[in-house]
């Protein structure tokens, strides 16, 4: 079996149809680190949002696994989604700048930021940001599943908006109907406070990567997606932590990291990294272009870099700040004596500034700086304070390229298969895969899988008929066109 296609048991709960994909793989996932599930799910009023979280826990008798949910009543006073509703509205004009920010246009950004910060300070005079009405005070109890035999305890939060469950299971016990009765558990919980019909018609997708029907962007990119960095991608999970819970940081003195250095080759999704840390967090995406900081006019640069860090110590919503390929924008500091290494060494200078104390400034602000040449960047630079958290992010390995296949082909099938039509075969050897794909890194995969695609897509149209599935044969033949060099014409 190739384990493209994710494996997943669909059951009924009050109205509601659930899919519990790959259980088994969840429970072993949270063995290593906590895993987050039901995260984008749509809940009925006055629910809006559940937390839904399986992890690994040691006790005096021995490890167990956790399940956790936390139900939420309460919107974010001023989340993202907030602010952005408040500001751009449903109007062509508001609509015109929803469509430049998606694209990434920083003049757009800019206009909403001002417009947004001066919106949530009116919204907070005016009172608006106040949670709604706290759901009715009860004392805590149990919700058991006689079925598994599962409990779990029943708790409220003191303001009134979040209702806690929580159960565990011996490790060496927990099976896959645990997980499923949890989910039920946390169903029947939310039925409470939204009304017995609350759920019905509803579609719930229980799963540790998010998979959707629309193909995957650098802008819908999250964590669960990344293939075969798993020691990367738990770090980067950790970071998102940090920034999601700032109570805990403040209650132990704590201070998350403001600063992230990704670094290996080319092609190695540092990028697609940083965009997935910014989607986990829930920030916003700022990506910084060396056009927008290096200017041919004497002292433009050093204007531009202060601009960039003015403005993001306005930012009122959590932002990620990307300086993509660093070492173009500030390299080799301190070197040469001309006026290029001048005005480099200049911003480099304000660099250091900005970021000493940009976390106390504005602490919705997180900086990410990737590059393919770590050694062209100055040590002073990087240094812990500025840059506390700096990451390698090597070629895959033999494994790491099996499951990078398999997470883009499982990603594809979701995105594109169909009743009627099936777009790779189920016998596919991913172990082969991996072996011819020697020294490849994840763009050089997607190249791989885009080639067979467009082969396939214009055999169908020659043809006017239905074409084969994409077979294992037809992808390693694709590895060989891009590893063996092509003779001369």
């Amino acid at each position: 079996m190739s384990g493209t296609r994710p494996r997943g048991e669909t059951f009924e709960y009050a109205g509601a149809t659930v899919e519990l994909i790959d259980a088994p793989t969840v429970l072993a996932a949270a063995r290593v680190n906590p895993v987050e599930l039901l995260r984008r799910a749509d809940w009925p009023s006055p629910v809006q949002r559940v937390d839904l979280t399986v992890a690994s826990a040691d006790r005096p008798d021995g490890p167990v696994h956790t399940f956790a949910a936390a139900i939420s009543t309460a919107e974010e006073p001023l989340s993202k989604e907030r602010i952005r509703k408040l500001v751009l509205g449903t109007d062509p004009v508001g609509l015109l700048l929803a469509k430049r920010i998606e694209a990434g246009d920083p003049i757009a950004t800019r206009i909403v930021d001002n417009i947004g910060a001066a919106a949530a300070a009116a919204y907070k005079k005016l009172g608006l940001d106040r949670p709604n009405a706290p759901v009715a005070q009860r004392e805590p109890g149990t919700l058991a599943d006689a079925v598994v035999g599962l409990q779990a305890e029943l708790t409220y939060d003191p303001t009134g908006t979040v209702v806690r469950l929580h159960a565990e299971v011996p490790r060496d016990e927990v099976t896959p109907a645990h997980l499923q009765a949890f989910v039920g558990l946390t169903l029947q919980a939310v039925i409470e406070l939204a009304g017995p019909e609350s759920l019905a018609g509803r579609r719930y997708s229980v799963s540790r990567e998010a998979v959707s029907k629309v193909p995957a962007t650098t802008q819908t990119v999250t964590l669960d997606m990344v293939g075969g960095l798993a020691e990367v991608v738990a770090e980067l999970r950790e970071i998102a932590v940090s920034f999601r819970h700032p109570e805990a940081m403040a209650r132990w003195g704590a201070r998350r990291p403001q600063g992230l250095l990704m670094y290996g080759p080319p092609g190695t999704g540092k990028t697609m990294l940083s965009r997935a840390l910014a989607n986990e967090i829930g920030a916003d995406f700022r990506e910084i272009r060396t056009p927008e900081i290096l200017d041919k006019w004497l002292g433009g640069s050093e204007r531009n870099i202060k601009q960039i860090f003015r403005d993001a110590r306005r930012y009122r919503v959590p932002t990620l700040m990307l300086f993509d390929e660093f070492d173009s924008i500030i390299s080799y500091a301190g070197s040469g004596g001309d006026a290029a290494s001048q005005a480099i060494n200049a911003v480099a200078g304000i660099f250091k500034q900005e970021m000493n104390d940009l976390i106390e400034a504005n602490p919705n602000v997180i900086v990410v700086a990737t590059t393919n040449f770590p050694h062209r960047v100055d040590d002073s630079l990087i240094r812990s304070g500025r840059f506390d958290v700096k990451i390698s992010v090597p070629k895959p390995d033999e494994a790491s390229r099996a499951e990078i296949f398999r997470k883009m082909i499982h990603g594809l099938i979701a995105a594109h298969e169909a009743p009627g039509f099936q777009m790779f075969t189920d016998d596919l050897d991913l172990t082969a895969l991996a072996a011819a794909s020697h020294g490849m890194t994840g763009a050089d995969i997607k190249e791989i899988l885009r080639r067979v695609q467009l082969s396939k897509a214009m055999q169908d149209a020659r043809s006017g008929g239905r074409v084969a599935p994409i077979t294992t044969d037809e992808l390693l033949a694709s590895v060989r066109e891009l590893t063996e060099p092509t003779g001369p014409r």
